[in-house]
């Protein structure tokens, strides 16, 4: 949940500065600003700009008035890793922000890129604070507010139990409760979570999923099968395949010698499960990772009612998976 410290919280502010390092509400952020300004003028303008694109003279070249005079939302990723020169081109900046202009810096906070962060403050920047949740009590808090945003009830074990089966990875989070919230009439309570997401469910559709991202197709095809059969919740079963895809894909970008407590610490993992997912990601590419979350994404669709045989959606994604898995060899 980021907070917002600005009094006046406008997201058509002509500076938003979303500070701290986790990426669902860094996102969140750009996508309440983007939102709101295609809902004043649906052909605004969208820029996103890494570091490296902002030269000197680009962002004056970006603001300048255009010919149809539309709305613009230029973003600026890792602000704090700008240039010099850039630095001076985006403080001139604050001075006569250019109208129907919005500016988001999204800065990691901390020493680095400082002065920045300063003048923008100074500048009367809305702020937005999406810092890292590192607490258990943190992500508790964020489950409880999801829900709440989504206009649904769970009960405090629920969201409680909802923490424990998936840890601090705040998109599984969030994607659990859209799920749950999709899925489930009523109030959200602990038996609901322990059936999509613990005990017997983890029995298999994470089962189904640690064969599938090794590569071991029949063997998961028949897992997949038997929790079909017994009526396991099918959305859960994908949440397990792309949970398993995405923790390889994360895995695979982080550096390589970075030991399992660095890496539990940014990515969100308990050291064990770096360690199975090392084993795992052997015979997988970049471009392997990219086709599985595809397939998965296309059984979803299937599961929540795009699809005429949501099980053989599944199959099919399974079977990708496991191709996937050895796109290296």
């Amino acid at each position: 949940m980021a907070r917002k410290t600005a009094a006046d919280d406008d997201p058509l502010a002509p500076l938003t500065l979303a500070v701290g390092q986790e990426e669902l509400l860094l996102d969140r952020a750009v996508r309440e600003v983007v939102t709101a300004a295609r809902a004043a003028d649906p052909d605004t303008d969208v820029r996103e700009l890494a570091p490296e694109q902002l030269q000197p003279g680009t962002l004056a070249e970006l603001v300048s008035p255009s010919l149809f005079a539309e709305r613009k939302v230029i973003v600026v990723r890792a602000a704090q890793d700008l240039s010099a020169d850039s630095v001076k081109d985006v403080r001139a900046y604050f001075a006569a922000p250019a109208e129907e202009t919005v500016l988001v810096l999204l800065h990691a906070g901390g020493a680095k890129g400082k002065a920045l962060l300063d003048a923008a403050r100074k500048a009367g920047a809305r702020e937005v604070a999406c810092p890292k949740m590192t607490k258990p009590a943190d992500r508790l808090a964020f489950v409880r507010q999801e829900f709440r945003a989504l206009g649904r009830s769970a009960t405090p074990e629920a969201a409680q139990a909802l923490v424990d089966a998936l840890g601090s990875d705040l998109r599984e989070l969030a994607s659990a409760c859209s799920q749950l919230a999709a899925d489930v009439d009523g109030t959200i309570d602990v038996e609901t979570v322990a059936r999509y997401y613990t005990g017997r469910a983890e029995a298999t559709g994470f089962e189904v999923a640690d064969l599938a991202v090794t590569g071991r197709a029949a063997e998961a095809l028949e897992r997949l099968r038997w929790a079909v059969s017994v009526g396991q919740p099918l959305p859960g079963i994908t949440f397990a395949l792309a949970s398993g895809v995405r923790s390889i894909g994360r895995l695979a970008s982080a550096p390589r010698n970075a030991n399992p407590g660095q890496l539990a610490r940014e990515l969100g993992m308990p050291p064990w499960k770096i360690d199975r997912v090392r084993q795992q990601m052997r015979g997988w590419s970049a471009e392997g990772v990219s086709d599985a979350l595809r397939a998965v994404a296309e059984a979803d669709a299937a599961v929540k009612g795009g699809g005429a045989d949501p099980g053989y959606a599944l199959e099919k994604a399974v079977v990708a998976i496991a191709r996937a898995a050895r796109s290296r060899t």
